[in-house]
């Protein structure tokens, strides 16, 4: 709990310190790094303790959210430190750490055995979701930035996003690794999940595969046709609710309504 306690902390303190940068305007600030890079290591070693203790891995629904709001806190961390990114930590880190509360105070379930295979295509899922969850925030940027300036209003805020254009490439960056990884995920649920439309599977299969095929058309789109703006924000958040609604969505009902997991 103590280690929970100092990550929330660190955690909070690193969005503040962003706060103060980004208000000044300080472009190179890293005041925010070492608290951030210190809540990270601690959140991660607050998962593997539990682990220890339980003798194997949690993948139950506030522990699956708790290690999305790592890997978000993590990439935004470790790309905010050369300057880009950093204003989504404002954001991040107040998320990752009410999600790591969220799984103390839910309590630690026992692990459901699972082989070597099935853990990838987990851990696969968990970084695709919080990379095009990365993406999702950068397109809610993309579109506050764009509104701002179709209505010529020049809120200090705005000084601490990256360039329109800048952002816009940025955005289509990560959903490009993040489709790569959903690609990776679907490819391994495949090979390695004994029927992926099982009666608790199938309503998971067909939204992350519809999620995929929003994302992909989206780069598609991008790539031939030039897609940008409201367009991409639009097809990137439909595309990100549905992979919510597939993962975090199932989980809720299966494990928090219904009592069982999936």
């Amino acid at each position: 709990m103590t280690i929970v306690l100092i990550a929330t902390a660190l955690y909070l303190l690193a969005a503040g310190l962003l706060v103060v940068d980004l208000r000044h305007d300080r472009a190179r600030g890293h005041t925010w790094l070492l608290p951030a890079g210190l809540a990270v290591a601690l959140h991660a070693a607050a998962h593997l303790l539990a682990w220890r203790g339980s003798g194997g891995t949690d993948m139950h629904f506030f522990a699956a959210l708790s290690l999305v709001g790592l890997g978000m806190a993590a990439m935004t961390t470790a790309v905010g430190a050369s300057g880009r990114m950093r204003a989504l930590g404002v954001v991040v880190f107040p998320l990752a750490a009410l999600a790591l509360v969220g799984y103390q105070s839910y309590g630690h379930v026992p692990p459901e055995p699972l082989g070597w295979r099935l853990q990838l295509h987990a851990w696969t899922a968990l970084l695709a979701y919080a990379t095009l969850a990365i993406a999702a925030l950068l397109a809610l940027m993309l579109w506050l930035q764009e509104r701002a300036l179709r209505r010529r209003e020049f809120h200090s805020w705005r000084r601490a996003l990256p360039p329109l254009v800048e952002l816009e490439t940025l955005l289509f960056r990560t959903i490009g690794v993040g489709f790569i990884l959903l690609t990776a995920t679907l490819l391994t649920g495949a090979l390695f999940v004994a029927d992926m439309f099982a009666q608790h599977l199938a309503h998971k299969t067909v939204l992350s595969v519809l999620s995929w095929l929003a994302f992909g058309a989206l780069l598609l789109g991008r790539w031939r046709y030039g897609w940008r703006g409201a367009t991409a924000v639009r097809w990137t958040l439909a595309a990100m609710a549905l992979l919510v609604l597939a993962f975090f969505g199932s989980k809720f009902v299966l494990e928090l309504v219904l009592g069982r997991a999936d």
